[in-house]
């Protein structure tokens, strides 16, 4: 017998099913609702999962690319994962890391380890990472919380850390509150699934994750201990995509309803093969190119504000065909095994899944300046305090673009000044020019601000941010 929770299987079926009914009209009106930026309710977005017209298909596209455009600008947002250790007590049937794997070599980053990857990260350029870690009790807040300082004062010439995300097994809210002290940034917790009988099924009775509440629970005693950015996502292929849409919409829903915040990001992967783990041919509810391109494009619509996070597991062009239709943060450069970053290949019997982009971080960069994308690392609204709700009070009224353009102009110039290729640097100086110009039309005097602060970044200065 489950606990009672937010999640009902029975009611999302049921609106699922109810959608299947709505008709054009119906829809074209959910659709300016979010163009209107006003979070969805669960039969409205459940409606939207129904269409099957490619005309109205179209229509929800085109919606997403123009939200994307409103709320986020030309900005995407780049960062970098960082597995520090695989150890794992639990068994997830689909995971590479699953503590029955034999195949898979265990290993935990040492201190001396740790900065060795850091550095190597900091020298491409990167300023954001999210640290990763199996579920074990050696990985404890205190662990995490020292690996966190790690990072943070690990330093490589300009080069520097300046957000750590957490990627880690749900806590209580007293060890929230150790990683809040030590200067967390978002603490991610994936649901994996929200249908509760394929959980159970998937997370074996016994192990830690197998309990289904205490996991979907885990961002709320995060919210308690102080940590106000949370995110959340699934694990695409596990059950049916539409089903989980709803259980992402209802988490959202749940935290927003709770502390007033829904979460700071949403991330969508798919499930990708792992090293001697047959569950990912085995399952049935793998998710296609176009259905997936489909989900992104109605999460973007049913949470207009929440940051949407699409990682390396994709290919490049399944990366280049659904960025526009609402992503605002990705990955790139990226290494999954443990210790990865300090060799040319992947290793992939210290890696949880297989990656679909192995691109360089600059590579991918001057992608996004050809598309016309500012590369942004700001860190900015973390430091000056504008999380959680108050980040989102600026968010719908649109105030915070006064502050996420120059801030990713800022950083992106470091970027270009310290990492990038010749053939980057050319490209998004261009960029950059094309950014100021827009400033312009709309404020002359912040571009002189802007510039004047982008002076100081080529004198030498740098971690400069309003």
């Amino acid at each position: 017998m489950y606990k009672e929770d937010f999640i009902n299987d029975d009611e999302i079926f049921s609106l699922l099913e109810k959608g299947k009914n709505a008709n054009r009209s119906e829809i074209r009106k959910i659709i300016a609702k979010s163009l209107d930026k006003k979070r969805l309710e669960p039969i409205e977005t459940a409606k939207l999962l129904q269409v099957e017209d490619e005309n109205l298909l179209e229509e929800i596209f085109s919606a997403a690319r123009k939200l994307k455009d409103e709320i986020y600008g030309n900005r995407i947002v780049f960062f970098a994962p960082l597995y520090i250790g695989n150890k794992c007590i639990n068994n997830c049937l689909y995971c590479g890391f699953r503590r029955d794997n034999k195949g898979i070599v265990r290993k935990t980053l040492t201190p001396e380890e740790l900065e060795e990857q850091v550095k190597i990260l900091e020298s491409n350029g990167h300023k954001r990472l999210i640290l990763v870690y199996g579920e074990h009790p050696c990985y404890d807040a205190n662990y995490i919380a020292e690996t966190m300082r790690i990072v943070y004062n690990t330093k490589n010439g300009n080069g520097e850390i300046r957000r750590v995300n957490i990627n880690a097994a749900p806590l209580d809210v007293e060890d929230y509150k150790i990683l809040k002290e030590a200067g967390i940034g978002t603490f991610q917790i994936f649901q994996e699934t929200y249908h509760h009988e394929t959980y159970r099924k998937l997370h074996p009775a016994g192990d830690r994750k197998g309990d289904y509440s205490w996991r979907l629970y885990g961002l709320d005693r995060a919210m308690k201990g102080g940590i106000d950015d949370v995110g959340i996502g699934a694990l695409f292929g596990l059950f049916e995509w539409k089903y989980e849409i709803m259980g992402l919409l209802l988490h959202a829903i749940h935290l927003e309803k709770t502390f007033g915040v829904g979460p700071h990001t949403i991330s969508c992967p798919r499930i990708e093969p792992a090293l001697d783990t047959e569950f990912y041919d085995q399952s049935k509810y793998k998710v296609s190119d176009d259905d997936f391109k489909k989900l992104v494009a109605i999460i973007r619509l049913s949470v207009p504000y929440t940051g949407l996070i699409l990682t390396a597991r994709e290919t490049p062009e399944i990366r280049s065909e659904t960025i526009p239709l609402g992503v605002s943060q990705i990955d790139a450069g990226s290494k999954i095994g443990i210790g990865g970053y300090t060799k040319d290949d992947y290793i992939p019997d210290k890696e949880q899944f297989h990656l679909g982009d192995n691109r360089s971080l600059d590579s991918v960069i001057n992608e996004m300046c050809e598309f016309g994308y500012i590369t942004s690392f700001c860190t900015g609204c973390y430091r000056s305090g504008r999380t959680g709700e108050r980040f989102m009070s600026m968010a719908k009224p649109g105030i915070i673009q006064n502050y996420c353009i120059p801030n990713a102009i800022l950083t992106f110039k470091e970027y270009l000044l310290d990492y990038a290729t010749d053939e980057t640097r050319k490209s998004g100086e261009k960029v950059i020019e094309k950014e100021l110009e827009m400033v312009e039309k709309n404020d002359p005097e912040r571009r002189k601000l802007i510039e004047s602060k982008l002076k100081l970044i080529e004198e030498g200065q740098r971690d400069i941010y309003l």
